[in-house]
């Protein structure tokens, strides 16, 4: 049987596939759609390493930068380890090849993000983690290794709490398959499409990986922390990258005037832009003093969304900007080891999990240096765990089946679920966004509780078997419902603010109850909750 199945082609998937090629072990990379198109292609800014190229760093500033935008509820240990590994991290980066900005003494160029103390983030222009992806990419090629693409992950295989594989829909062929494995990674990214047409993230981004964990009896925590990125264009949500503001950019609202230091963390930035749209004021972003030669040198991504989609020059013209949801701290709960809370032979890893490395607010920067560091983690500790399986008596695959042929069955379809995704994403931004109130959090909960009960309502009209996007959507709007459920829920019971979670009711941090991760998980066809408490 297979060594290893890594579900998720993003920098996560691919590090780890890497990592665990090189030991020897046999893998499969499976995808729901092409490598260059993950998430990962989207991280813009840099990747954080304390190597001091450009100013004075050290590796415990990065550990107490990280800690403190984390608002204490992460994990002192895995912050420790990531970030002392973050050297190791850059020098394999371009060991395989990553072309990053060089200083004039041909060091690794470094910018300053978003509560960073020191110009900390390596970069390759605006184009940093598409410029590591294709580099993955190509190395996983180059080393044989496996890649199944457009198979969306449907679920875990499981016997007596441990995982054996999974089971996916073949998206170009409409079958369902099974892929049995001795060890199992989940790479699959984040739930920032709970936030539909208010977000940065792909359409992609609709917690997959931890939908499957939950059905299959794991733990998922933390997922009440969703970062609203600072910057996105107004009209499109398009990411304007924090390296806007790490080179000098300016936000100003429509008076002109400056109203926030652009370099604090990002929940504070965000909280403060939307202030000042909810008293009526635009904002934008003014990058015109940097000049033309400086931004088509260190931005000329940024350039080019700005005159796409908004039909401006940057150069020239403020950049009518809001912010949206960004990034996911929440997702599968995980130990330091990143094997999955409850279930054995399975590893989370990347924005799918949450390993504690992030906390109520990531540090720009961080994410892809997790990525890249506990992805090669995942991989080395996935093939430590291997054990052979042979005897596996699992009904997945015939269950999955059944349920699928199901909606090719004629029924009269009563209610567009598009029309309600839409609808959910916005309540999402305005009632479970930057700032909440628990009278709106509960009503958007029984809202999506109706729909939840409505789905036998609910189905596809695409009846053609073969690359049926009807279907996909469908299947991941059913896994925005159970993972939104959790990330309301979760909200609720926070009545505090800490970090991206924010409650006017209840400004303050309260650490005697609430310095904690929330944990969730299913138990008798039951939601399930607890706090555990930061030591």
């Amino acid at each position: 049987m297979l060594d290893i199945l890594i579900i998720g082609s993003g920098g996560a998937g691919l590090s780890s596939a890497l990592s665990a090629k090189e030991l020897g072990a046999t893998i499969k990379v499976v995808g729901k759609s092409y490598p260059t198109a993950s998430q990962t292609s989207m991280a813009q800014g840099g990747i954080n390493a304390s190597l001091g190229n450009v100013t004075p760093d050290s590796i415990q500033a990065h550990i107490d930068d990280t800690i403190k935008s984390a608002h204490g509820v992460c994990d002192r240990e895995m912050v420790e380890w990531m970030c002392k590994d973050a050297e190791a991290t850059i020098k394999w980066l371009e060991m395989l090849g990553v072309p990053f900005d060089r200083t004039p003494d041909a060091k690794v160029a470094q910018r300053q993000l978003g509560g960073a103390s020191s110009r900390r983030a390596c970069y390759a222009q605006d184009y940093t983690g598409l410029k590591i992806l294709h580099t993955l990419y190509d190395n996983c090629l180059k080393e044989g290794i496996e890649m199944i693409e457009e198979h969306m992950l449907l679920n875990l295989i499981v016997e007596e709490g441990v995982v054996l594989g999974a089971t996916f829909l073949d998206i170009i062929k409409g079958e369902i398959v099974e892929i049995r494995a001795n060890a199992t990674i989940l790479a699959t990214g984040g739930y920032g499409s709970l936030y539909k047409n208010f977000t940065t993230n792909s359409e992609g981004a609709t917690g997959d990986g931890i939908a499957s964990v939950f059905r299959a009896g794991g733990e998922i925590s933390d997922m009440e922390f969703v970062q609203f990125h600072p910057t996105a264009l107004k009209n499109s949500s398009i990411l304007i990258s924090e390296s806007a503001r790490g080179e000098g950019g300016y936000l100003v609202n429509s008076k002109g005037e400056r109203f926030v230091d652009e370099l604090l963390a990002r929940d504070i930035v965000a909280r403060a832009i939307a202030s000042q749209i909810s008293q009526g004021e635009d904002v934008f972003l003014d990058v015109r003093h940097l000049g033309e030669e400086k931004l088509l040198k260190l931005m000329p991504q940024e350039v080019h969304l700005c005159k796409l989609h908004e039909n401006i020059d940057p150069a020239k013209e403020l950049i009518p900007i809001k912010p949206v949801a960004h990034y996911t701290m929440g997702g599968i709960d995980v130990n330091q080891n990143l094997e999955v809370s409850k279930l054995k032979n399975c590893y989370a890893v990347g924005e799918c999990s949450n390993a504690k490395v992030h906390g109520a607010n990531r540090l720009g920067g961080n994410s892809l240096l997790e990525i890249i560091s506990l992805g090669r983690l995942a991989g080395i500790n996935a093939v430590g765990s291997i054990s052979q399986h042979t005897n596996i008596n699992s009904t997945q695959l015939e269950a999955d089946q059944e349920y699928i042929d199901g909606l090719f069955e004629e029924y009269p379809w009563e209610l567009n679920f598009y029309d309600i995704q839409n609808e959910l994403g916005e309540k999402f931004y305005n009632h479970v966004g930057i700032v909440r109130d628990n009278n709106q959090l509960n009503n958007t909960l029984n809202e999506l509780r109706v729909i939840k009960a409505s789905l036998d309502n609910m189905g596809i009209g695409d009846k053609n078997r073969e690359n049926n996007s009807n279907l996909v959507e469908f299947l991941q709007f059913i896994n925005m419902l159970e993972i939104g459920e959790v990330v309301i829920d979760s909200a609720i019971i926070r009545d505090e603010s800490r970090g991206t979670h924010y409650k006017e009711a209840f400004p303050k941090e309260e650490d005697k109850i609430f310095k904690a991760h929330s944990i969730f998980w299913i138990e008798d066809n039951a939601l399930q909750n607890r706090l555990v408490k930061v030591i």
